[in-house]
């Protein structure tokens, strides 16, 4: 696999995790493996941070520890 199909753009998680999350408005900066991530979504809203974390984990899989090397979450419920 080239260096190029390895890199993730910040662009692409954002997009991902707003389809991925119902209502979900993300903001992501990263260097295309470490990345930063606050999304608000009311699909969190009664939710425990765990499991609003896993919601954010779940659209990325297998990902996670590899294309993606590390994600920081913030998360916080939405209107």
């Amino acid at each position: 696999m080239s260096a190029a199909a390895d890199f993730v753009s910040p662009e692409e998680l954002k997009d991902r995790i707003e389809a991925g999350i119902p209502g979900a408005s993300a903001a992501v900066t990263g260097d295309g493996h470490h990345f930063n991530a606050i999304i608000t979504a009311p699909a969190f809203r009664g939710m425990s941070r765990i499991a609003q974390h896993r919601m954010v984990y779940d659209v990325f899989g297998a990902e996670l520890g590899g294309r993606i090397h590390a994600l920081s979450i913030q998360t916080q419920p939405g209107e």
